[in-house]
């Protein structure tokens, strides 16, 4: 498990300018049918795919323990990692994140596994709802954060897919749903006065869409959407939200992530690392 305020030199590198080698994303993208011309669907799913392509090319390798992430642009990553295991016949365990993520493994014909057989992953490759100029995220809008955060803990490698529209230099910049909070359904009203007391900005209980009531978590609990009016020291805040009585975990994922890959408008791979890994 990596130890928390690491120093590291931040690096934000377009694709284009790195050696040639170093990914695979060049000519086995174009072999995919990349160009924006023979692609369909949107701008956005399109600058997703690369992005997840390309973290896969570069990080995956024979015989790793690899955590796999929720939400829609690790659908892209699933898929071409499944590629690769049936071209390359590389051996590889994958744990879960979520209940999506254990079925985007099992569909796509990979290796199942968890963290009582598997407590160190060698790498782990999730999406982000934000990152801002030092890596830090916001994760959590698809309500599965601390598993997430957990897996991507006991991970050597942290490594996050994202497109365009997930690039920020401060959190709050893009992304305006607020910092998910997981919480014990029954403290969830003490917890939103806590929160609102504490750091100002409103609470949400967030709430279920195609049922009646609030979102319940793969783990059983409610989700609290913090919405901040100010920039604040998120690393701070992030260790005080987690001493509320309550509260379970929050999407704020501080100093974790080593290497983000932005798909852009453009057709490129945008790429922000801490260090190589």
């Amino acid at each position: 498990m990596r130890l928390p305020g690491r120093l590291a030199l931040l690096r934000s590198t377009p694709l284009a300018a790195r050696p040639p080698g170093r990914l695979r994303t060049g000519r086995a993208a174009a072999r995919r049918g990349f160009s924006r011309g023979r692609l369909g669907g949107t701008m956005a799913e399109e600058a997703k795919k690369r992005a997840a392509f390309a973290a896969v090319d570069k990080h995956v390798q024979n015989n790793q323990v690899l955590g796999i992430g929720s939400g829609s642009t690790i659908v892209h990553a699933v898929q071409r990692l499944a590629e690769r295991v049936k071209e390359e016949n590389l051996t590889i365990v994958c744990i879960p994140t979520s209940f999506q993520a254990r079925q985007l493994i099992l569909q796509n014909g990979l290796t199942l596994s968890d963290l009582d057989r598997n407590p160190e992953l060698d790498v782990a490759i999730d999406g982000a709802d934000e990152v801002d100029s030092d890596l830090n995220l916001i994760k959590g809008g698809g309500g599965c954060l601390t598993q997430e955060k957990i897996v991507a803990g006991f991970a050597k490698c942290f490594i996050v897919i994202a497109d365009y529209r997930k690039k920020s230099d401060r959190l709050g910049e893009q992304w305006k749903k607020g910092v998910p909070i997981e919480v014990i359904p029954m403290a969830y009203v003490p917890v939103t006065r806590a929160l609102t007391k504490k750091f100002g900005g409103v609470v949400e209980l967030r709430m279920a869409v195609n049922k009646a009531g609030p979102v319940v978590t793969d783990n059983g609990n409610f989700i609290l959407d913090w919405k901040f009016d100010k920039i604040h020291e998120w690393r701070e805040v992030n260790t005080a939200i987690k001493m509320i009585p309550g509260v379970v975990e929050t999407g704020l994922f501080i100093d974790m992530a080593e290497v983000v890959y932005f798909g852009m408008e453009d057709g490129s791979v945008s790429v922000r690392e801490k260090q190589p890994c």
